[in-house]
């Protein structure tokens, strides 16, 4: 198998597309060599505990709705070419992504990571629903397969808080400021959200390297 680490934030929509992308390629190599690590960063580090009313964020961030429509343009187009839905106007609130990056971070043990990426994404970008208020998190795990119970307990400690901080700023060190970001085998970055084209090649090549046939 080779390793491919995943950093991206539940709230980026380039990493929901760039999953949509990675998951065709998948598709269409069911033998593909890759196992997958989903690692935590923060696109707003200084976000306040509870997370920002969507309006307010996007007056700050894109002096408002007119500079938010500009700005996501782009990703509303390539979604779509994706074959995904982005609901912008369902989302109230923008979170602080610390626990929905514990919650990620818990499912590796269970094997649970891509799924549980996949249901952040669309309660998220197609429901709107805040991600990151807990119980809504506790509720997600459940209908991944996690005890729903357990994570709410969880939740109710400091667990990992300080591992998936110092992960997301060991990132910023190494130089990372904006996701999804892929590393294959522990030396290949990619970087941004790539179309599916891009990774069957690297699927075959891999796999070539390997002697075998994609």
């Amino acid at each position: 198998m080779v390793r491919l680490d995943i950093v991206s934030d539940p709230i980026c929509p380039w990493c929901y597309i760039g999953k949509a992308e990675l998951d065709a390629a998948l598709h269409d190599r069911p033998d593909h060599p890759f196992e997958i690590v989903w690692h935590p960063f923060q696109l707003n580090p200084d976000m306040p505990e509870g997370g920002m009313d969507r309006r307010t964020y996007l007056e700050a961030k894109f002096g408002g709705k007119d500079g938010a429509v500009t700005a996501y343009k782009p990703v509303v187009e390539r979604a779509e070419e994706a074959g995904l839905d982005i609901d912008f106007a369902a989302i109230g609130r923008t979170p602080n992504t610390v626990d929905a990056h514990r919650l990620i971070h818990w499912a590796e043990a269970e094997s649970l990571q891509n799924r549980v990426v996949d249901a952040l994404f669309s309660a998220y970008f197609r429901e709107g629903r805040d991600i990151g208020d807990r119980a809504t998190l506790s509720e997600v795990a459940g209908t991944c397969g996690m005890d729903a119970a357990m994570v709410a307990r969880l939740f109710e400690g400091p667990s990992d808080i300080e591992d998936v901080q110092a992960r997301d700023r060991q990132f910023r060190e190494m130089g990372v400021s904006g996701v999804p970001l892929f590393i294959v085998a522990g030396r290949h970055a990619v970087p941004g959200c790539q179309p599916k084209e891009l990774w069957l090649k690297v699927i075959d090549d891999i796999m070539e390297q390997a002697g075998q046939a994609p």
